[in-house]
């Protein structure tokens, strides 16, 4: 399993894009989508909604078990991806290409997220 070095991760195990012209692409790990299992429904926040760093803002249910989904900045999303919400298998697939969650458009820089390295370390893979 490799994590891209050109994206940053939280301890909550999602990734998120370089800001391009202040909107960063969010989406869960590689790690996180083995450890929840054949991922069968997503629920994303919606066009508009204020997501707050470190604060639930979704919600990824599996096979196995039902998890919050974190928002690892802050700002107001701008885009949904609604592929995935129509085939969540796309979070087990492909969850850094077509399964990524969201945009968002951040009001503030990024805090405590981790460098590929350093959440391999944290999180093992």
């Amino acid at each position: 399993m490799s994590n891209p070095q050109q994206l940053r991760y939280s301890k909550e195990h999602e990734w998120l894009s370089a800001a391009e012209e202040g909107v960063s692409t969010i989406g869960i790990t590689e790690h996180a989508a083995n450890a929840l299992g054949d991922v069968v429904f997503v629920q994303l926040p919606e066009v508009g909604d204020t997501v707050t760093a470190g604060e639930t803002c979704g919600e990824l249910e599996s096979t196995k078990s039902v998890s919050d989904l974190y928002s690892p900045v802050t700002g107001e999303v701008v885009e949904a991806n609604q592929d995935v919400v129509d085939d969540p298998s796309l979070v087990n697939s492909a969850p850094f290409e077509g399964g990524w969650l969201f945009k968002v458009r951040t009001t503030e820089e990024p805090k405590d997220l981790l460098s590929a390295d350093e959440y391999t370390e944290f999180s093992g893979s």
